[in-house]
Parts: structure tokens; sequence; C-alpha cells
């Protein structure tokens, strides 16, 4: 089984900066993927940005330019760093790798449990 921990939420003001943080440990073969999700009061879960082990990035077209997703592969870490916040970016944020156990295996889906950023103007 593959735990995953978010951590580097908090209350920032607007145009403020974070950097969450996602710790993968378990039975780690390899990090296929990582994305970060985030869910607003009263809103469905969004995709906010994702990054597969080529490297290949993609973000929601609220985020682009201002948030950057990056994955350490060797020590299992994923990161959001989040510059220029703004309300709107208030949201629970989740970290989601698609992990390897086994060699020659496909991958499967591991989510964490969230970290709260709120943004106050």
């Amino acid at each position: 089984q593959v735990q995953l921990v978010e951590s580097g939420g908090g209350l920032v003001q607007v145009g403020g900066s974070l950097r969450l943080a996602c710790a993968a440990s378990g039975s780690i073969r390899q990090l296929a993927a990582a994305a970060w999700y985030r869910q607003g009061p009263g809103k469905l879960r969004e995709l906010v940005a994702a990054v597969t082990s080529g490297g290949a990035n993609r973000y929601a077209e609220s985020v682009k330019g201002r948030f950057t997703i990056s994955m350490d592969r060797d020590r299992y870490m994923v990161y959001l760093q989040m510059n220029n916040l703004k309300p709107e970016d208030t949201a629970v944020y989740y970290c989601n790798v698609a992990a390897r156990t086994r060699a020659f295996t496909p991958a499967s889906d591991y989510w964490g449990e969230g970290t709260q950023v709120t943004v106050s103007s």
C-alpha cells in the first residue's frame, strides 16, 4: 500500500505564496505520475496541476502562470508552488499519485487526505 501525507497549507493573504508538499511512503516501486486537485466550498473537486514521470506538466487555466507542480521521483515527493494567490484559490488541496508497487504492473491511484488553503482578502 501507498500512503500520502500533504503539508504546507494554511492561511495566506491575497498575493502571497504557499508551497504544498506531498510525501508518499509504503511499498513504492515507482511514481508514474502525480497531480494536485482541489475542492472549494460548495464546489466539485477539480484538477489543478498534473505531472508525468516524463516531466510533462499541465495546469488548469485558472492557475497557469501562478502555480508550478514538480515531482521528486527519488524521494517520492510531490510539490505545488503557489504564487500570487487569490481568494478563489481557497480550497482543500489533495495530492494524487499513480504508483507502481511491483515491477511491470499497472500503476494504481492513491489519494491524500487533503490540506486546507485559505486566501484572505
